[in-house]
Parts: C-alpha cells; structure tokens; sequence
C-alpha cells in the first residue's frame, strides 16, 4: 500500500526513522519512455553477456533472485517481494544523497536505488546513480550471506563516522556535477564549471576525515572491488558491473591490481575518471575483517577529546558517550581540555538531545534542551571516588541527595553550586544526570552557567568514550540530515524527441505483440535514417525483430556506415550485434 509519501512501503521500509524517510521518492514507473526501456535492454544484455565469465558467481545467481530482468527495468514493488526473502528491501531516492544517509540506509539493510536512467549518450558508463547501477549493480550481489552482512556492517558503522566541511562541499559538487552531466541540453561551460569545482575539491591537501576514510573502503570494496585470485580476478563492485566500459575495461593488465587491506582507506579516487588500480579481496568474509581493523580507529571506539574535537568542527549533529552510557546529541559548539588534554567541560548549541542505550530519556528531548546544553567532566577534587562510583552511603556523606544544597569542585577547577533536585540513575543504579535549581557553574574567571539560564541539568560521568556522528536516539531529530539544495534538471522533451520515442515505442509493441510487419519495419528503417541520422539503438531494436533477410542486411551495411563515420560508436554497435546473432541462434535452437 502507498503511505502518505506516495511510495510504496513495507515492513522494513516502515521502520526507518524519519530522518531517512524524507529522502524516499515514488518511483513512478509510468514515467519510463520505451527509450529508457531500451537503454535497459542493451546494458543489461550486454553486461551480462560480457560478465557470465568474469563476474563473481553471486552475480547472475542474484540477478535472478532479485527479481533484475533483462527486458524490462525492474519495478521496486516488485523486486521488494522478492528481495524480503533475504531480509533487505529497496526504497527510490534522488541522485546522490548525503553520505551518511546513504550508510545509515544500508545499516537498516535497505538499498537506496535512483530511479532515473541514464541517457544513451552515457549509456557505458553513468556519472549519476542510475537504476542500472543500483538495481542491476548492487541488488544481485547481496544475495550472499557473507557480503550483505559486511554491507550491513559497513552501513552501521559508516553511518557514525563524522564528516568534515570538506565531505559536505565535496558531496554537493559531485551531486551537481552529476545531475549537469546527465541532464539532456546541459551548457557544456556549465558542466565545465562543475567539474573544475569538483577537481579543485578533490585536489585540496586535506585531511582525510572518518567518513572520507570509509567511503574510499567502499568505494574500492563495493563499488569498484575484484575478489578472488589477484592475477585472475572477478568482478563484484556494483560500479564495474554495471559499467559496460569499465567491466571490460578493469581486467586489462594496465589496471593495477592491489591485495584488499585497511591501506585502501586512505586511497582517493576520481568519480571522473576511470581507476588507474583496483583492490582484490580473496573473499567477502575478508572485507569484514579488514572493516574491523578499520572501526578500531574510528571516534566511535576511542572517544576523548580528538573524537569530540572532530564533531565541533564538523557543524553536524554529533553524539557522545559517556563511561555511564549517558549520550548527548546535538552540534558541539566547544570543549575544555585541562594541560592532560581531557575534557573536562563541554557545550552544545541548539536542540540537544540525551538518551541511555540509544534511547531518549524522557523529558529530555529537543524540545526541552532546546537552547543547547554544557556540563562539567571528571572527578571532585580530593575525592577519590567519581560521582558515578558512589554508593547510597557516599551521596549521603556529600550531600548528593534530593532538597540540598550543593557546593563542590571538580578536579579541574571547575565549581557548581545550586539546589539539588533530583537525580537519574542507569539500570545499574548509577547516578548519571544531576539536575540543579539557582545553580551557578564557573572555571577561573568565567561563568559558564547562571540561575537565570533555567533549571541545570548536568550529567555525571569522567569519561568520553565514544563520539559519533548523528544521533543515539533515531527518533530524536527528524531532521537530522539536509536535503541537497541542488534538484534533478527536468528536461522538457522537444518534437523530435516526441516522435523519436513514439517510433521506439512502436518498435517495442511490436516485439512484445509477436507482429510479423515487414513493410511497416522497412518504412520506419528509411525514416530513421533519414531523420535521426545518428540513431543506433533504435536501429539494433530494429534489426533484432527484422525476419527479413533483405532488410536484415540493409540494416547491417548501415550501422557498418554509421560506425566509420561515428568511431565512438563501433564497440556499442558491434556488440550489440554479436549479442542479437548469438540469442537468435539459441532461439532457433529451442524451436
């Protein structure tokens, strides 16, 4: 059933947060021209043809299990059914969306496909996410127990990694970019402008960020990895897969061929270009290895005053967690740190957010912390026993108990007074947030907190010991991620595109309706040729249908013609009649 976004939902996908569910599109299948579907039909064909022999086996026994069918682009009703069975579904997006958003998608195990299609002017080799790469690249390859868990993994574990302002320039470029180059009637000094702005992004000395690191993992593992033995390699990227140039392209000798490890992390690549080296994993159960060793260095499993650092200068919604399971979400604004570089006192600006165990605690949502939220770190002074640590008995003896007054200092130098009202516990019993009336909170020379603030609210805790990015509670901020400010081009089609697509579409009923209409194909052949004198998929539709030996060959000594003139066009046309003769002599053979 639809769902009041217009796009058609199931269990999985209902589970998502809101945060994710505002990038889900429909993915209105009627808006496929017959062009589009015959752009299908020829990548499809022609890559699978080329990868039965070098693609990993998982491939083609995915693209039967998910539902990917050679003649027509899948619907994702449809491929939903079928993907349910092994526990993933598939929702419509726009293009590139951000890439934590992307990671958080897979962590709830749900593929994130663009609907668009590419146009035939870049039908080897799409520069925006198209269905074909989505659908016919990524899908099939989860079909595997062992890669669709690292997938997951990598998912869950993306998706917490903090980005810089540089991934989020980079993002928007690239998403422009992108959109440009795939947009029909485009400026070309447009394009020229994007990608100058991308090259010039790309080309900074920056350093690499959390997320830029497990992008590049993916990039060389998902997107563009080779599995096996390293001097015979086969192919499972959902890049190269889907890439008619590329999938031929990678196994040359002149591809640098590198053994998968933690070393591709921090390997950069150009979305322009084709790879100069790829990276061979001798198996999918490796690749959760190797993202293990790399987890190991993220903020995620660290924490301290690096993590939170990473998350202020990153202008995102952050979390952190303290040693009692305490978590603040919100933008990190500022830390202190004392001369052993701990923090001993941090800040947040705007709605924050605090949860236990990824969830909220109650009544203390956005809406409450709405202006931010700062609280102390560490131990008192002369206390060895953390605030934490203590036992009925010692809250009593420093007056940590509800209605009193309360006078102390942390080790620090950091001093709070104010009226204790009440505290929270973990389910371990620990004191973990104490909250204060006319509380006062000052270090050296500077007020940090006055009673005309309000209520204080300060948690307990010595330790950072987690710091990522987004929220611990998914339900905390629906609006965690911004939509891209830059919107897919719709291009209004001209009357010759009008009538290009009405002769495809006649083409297509015919094959599909079995008509035997020699003339009608004979007198369609002469006007194409005439009005669309670079026109080659139509002419192979064409050719495929044609029982005609006469027209057969005229057709033959014209693409022949088409190819001199058009160099560019010469592996697209003659592989696209070698695959039209040999599914002919199988068809024959099963008559």
């Amino acid at each position: 059933m639809s769902n009041k976004q217009n796009y058609q939902s199931n269990e999985l996908i209902d589970r998502l947060p809101k945060h994710l569910k505002q990038f889900i599109k429909p993915q209105n299948y009627e808006g496929y021209s017959s062009i589009n579907q015959a752009v299908w039909r020829y990548v499809i064909r022609r890559l699978v043809n080329y990868l039965t022999n070098v693609a990993h086996k998982s491939y083609l026994e995915g693209l039967k299990k998910t539902g990917v069918d050679g003649e027509e682009i899948p619907n994702l009703y449809g491929m939903n059914r079928i993907l349910k069975e092994i526990g993933w579904a598939a929702v419509a997006v726009d293009g590139f969306i951000p890439p934590n958003a992307f990671m958080e998608f897979q962590a709830y195990k749900v593929l994130v496909i663009a609907s668009d299609i590419r146009q035939i002017k870049n039908i080897e080799y799409s520069p925006a996410p198209d269905i074909i790469h989505e659908s016919a690249g990524h899908a099939p390859i989860i079909v595997n127990p062992d890669y669709a868990e690292y997938l997951r993994r990598l998912g869950d574990i993306g998706s917490k990694a903090i980005l810089s302002k540089h991934d989020v320039d980079v993002y928007e470029a690239v998403r422009k970019l992108s959109i440009l180059k795939e947009a029909k009637g485009t400026n070309q000094e447009e394009i020229d402008e994007a990608e100058a702005k991308v090259n010039e992004l790309q080309g900074m000395n920056v350093t690499l960020s959390e997320m830029a690191q497990i992008r590049n993992l993916q990039w060389w593992s998902v997107e563009y990895g080779l599995i096996g033995d390293i001097d015979k390699p086969q192919i499972y990227g959902a890049g190269l897969l889907s890439s008619i140039g590329e999938s031929s392209s990678c196994l040359k000798y002149d591809v640098k061929k590198l053994p998968y490890s933690i070393v591709a992390a921090q390997q950069q690549f150009d979305v322009t270009k084709p790879q100069p080296q790829l990276y061979v994993t001798p198996d999918f159960s490796y690749l959760m290895q190797v993202l293990e060793e790399f987890s190991n260095t993220l903020s995620l499993r660290k924490g301290g005053s690096k993590g939170l650092q990473k998350l202020i200068d990153s202008q995102m919604v952050g979390s952190i967690e303290l040693n009692t399971g305490l978590q603040v979400s919100g933008k990190f604004s500022r830390s202190i740190l004392n001369e052993d570089k701990e923090v001993i006192f941090f800040q947040t600006e705007g709605p924050t957010a605090l949860a236990f165990r990824e969830k909220e605690l109650i009544g203390h949502g956005t809406n409450y912390h709405k202006n931010g939220f700062s609280s102390p770190l560490g131990k008192l002074k002369n206390i060895n026993l953390a605030i934490e640590d203590m036992g009925p008995i010692d809250l009593k003896a420093y007056n940590f108990y509800d209605q009193k007054w309360l006078s102390f200092e942390f080790e620090s130098g950091i001093k709070v007074e104010g009226l204790n009202v009440t505290g929270i516990r973990n389910i371990y019993g620990k004191l973990m947030l104490i909250q204060l009336k006319d509380c006062t909170v000052t270090y050296k020379n500077e007020f940090l907190f006055l009673p005309k603030y309000g209520v204080y609210d300060m948690v307990v805790g010595k330790d950072i010991v987690s710091t990522f990015a987004g929220t611990a509670d998914s339900n905390s901020f629906p609006n965690l991620y911004n939509k891209s400010t830059t919107s897919a081009i719709k291009h209004s089609k001209s009357l010759d595109e009008i009538k290009l697509e009405k002769h495809y579409d006649s083409v297509r009923k015919y094959r599909n309706n079995g008509l035997k209409d020699p003339a009608f194909l004979e007198n369609l052949f002469k006007e194409i040729k005439v009005k669309h004198p670079k026109e080659w998929l139509l002419i192979l539709e064409i050719l495929e249908i044609s029982n005609n030996s006469s027209l057969t060959e005229s057709i033959e000594d014209y693409l022949t013609q088409l190819v001199e003139l058009h160099s560019e066009l010469n592996s697209l046309v003659s592989d696209g009649i070698r695959i039209i003769k040999e599914l002919s002599k199988i068809k024959t053979k099963l008559q």
